[in-house]
């Protein structure tokens, strides 16, 4: 219940960290399984938490991964991705206002600020748009 109260966890994530303390995986799954039958593990709301806390940083890429390696459906998982795609351009342009606040002035410049948004995991093309330049221009 600990863990619980802390934040929202995945199935597969709150199995993996109550296995060492369980006797067997039968028990973990059992405990599980009551937890979502009294509605306080959901993998849907673990998904909208974490949605939650990464999208005003991080893209579509970074946090589709991050929901696929907690183990969520990939039905889920496209759902929310698919809202998150749609609000692509804002939040690259607010990530890069944050960061950098002007165009760039040279073609090492304008390389580095590519750089730091495709590594947020936000799709290329959303970032040359942001940036105003071409995919050959990243020289």
């Amino acid at each position: 219940m600990r863990l619980l109260a802390r934040r929202e966890h995945s199935r597969a994530e709150l199995a993996r960290k109550l296995a060492p303390h369980a006797e067997s995986a039968e028990q973990v799954q059992a405990l599980l399984d009551e937890l979502a039958a009294a509605r306080l593990l959901s993998n849907e709301r673990f998904a909208e938490s974490l949605v939650h806390r990464r999208a005003a940083r991080y893209g579509s890429a970074t946090i589709g991964h991050e929901l696929r390696t907690h183990g969520l459906d990939e039905d889920l998982v496209r759902d929310h991705l698919s809202v998150l795609e749609r609000t692509e351009f804002e939040r690259v342009r607010t990530v890069w206002a944050r960061r950098f606040g002007r165009k760039p002035d040279s073609p090492a410049e304008r390389a580095r600020q590519i750089r730091f948004l495709l590594a947020r995991g936000f799709s290329a093309a959303t970032v040359y748009r942001v940036l105003g330049a071409r995919p050959d221009d990243e020289g």
